[in-house]
């Protein structure tokens, strides 16, 4: 989405979709630790003015992002701040009521900056959002709160992009799945109906599944500092949602790493 801006240095990006549920309902996915992990990465939140969140974005905790709360309003709206390179960064999210059982969910950047370096970033931020949505709405329309088990596999590759992505998808046979068919895989317990496929220049695969357990996965290429970030994630529920995720989660790694060695630096 583009950036927003005035005269005095202020800028904005913002995102938003409709999703099924209560405000209430989707308050608790997008305001609490337990919901938010459900659908993004696993968090945590003190739901307080002066509260801390917390995103975990690889499993070792060197990819926290950390903000602090600086507006509380349930269930209608936070704010959170937290610093950065291109200074403090506040993300609002605001839940409003709509007919039809349905809300809209905002979520927009806001930063002030004195010259346009930062602005791609955070372009590319309100589209990410965008593809987080959809598994909102996966969660919200499926699992409604549900607390389910997840894990989150990062692997880098020296190759570009699309040949990164091509070794990925190819082994476990989705390199021509199209959305709304049925995929399986041979070689690891993956079965499902495709939700989503991304375009070639961001490749992702949305996968609703049956098997290993019921739940979503969500798999996705991105070049990032001349090299390609490859993430695997899981979101499981179930009454065995956390012993299939502990079974799972050493295979797909014991995979990965023969598929994708640490590149050499």
């Amino acid at each position: 989405m583009p950036v927003k801006k005035d005269s005095a240095g202020n800028r904005s990006v913002e995102a938003q979709v409709d999703l099924p549920g209560t405000p209430e309902d989707v308050w608790n996915a997008i305001a609490t630790g337990p919901g938010i992990s459900q659908w993004f990465v696993l968090s945590e939140l003190e739901g307080r003015i002066g509260g801390t969140t917390v995103s975990h974005f690889a499993a070792d905790g060197s990819m926290d992002s950390v903000a602090t709360i600086t507006a509380w309003e349930p269930p209608k709206r936070f704010v959170a701040e937290a610093p950065g390179q291109s200074g403090t960064v506040a993300t609002e999210w605001t839940v409003e009521a709509k007919s039809g059982g349905l809300c809209t969910v905002r979520v927009v950047h806001r930063w002030f900056a004195t010259s346009d370096d930062w602005d791609d970033q955070f372009e590319g931020h309100s589209y990410g959002w965008i593809a987080f949505f959809r598994l909102l709405r996966l969660y919200l329309t499926h699992f409604p709160g549900q607390h389910g088990s997840a894990f989150q596999l990062l692997f880098r590759s020296s190759q570009p992009l699309a040949d990164a992505w091509r070794k990925l998808v190819e082994p476990l046979g989705l390199a021509n799945a199209t959305e709304q068919r049925r995929v399986a895989s041979d070689t690891q317990a993956f079965e499902g109906v495709v939700e989503r496929t991304g375009p070639q220049d961001h490749p992702e695969l949305v996968v609703r599944l049956d098997q290993p357990a019921p739940g979503f996965a969500h798999l996705f290429a991105l070049p990032m500092g001349g090299m390609t970030f490859l993430s695997v994630r899981f979101f499981l529920f179930g009454d065995d949602a956390a012993s299939v995720a502990k079974r799972e989660e050493p295979r797909w790694r014991t995979w990965l790493e023969k598929h994708f060695p640490t590149p050499s630096e």
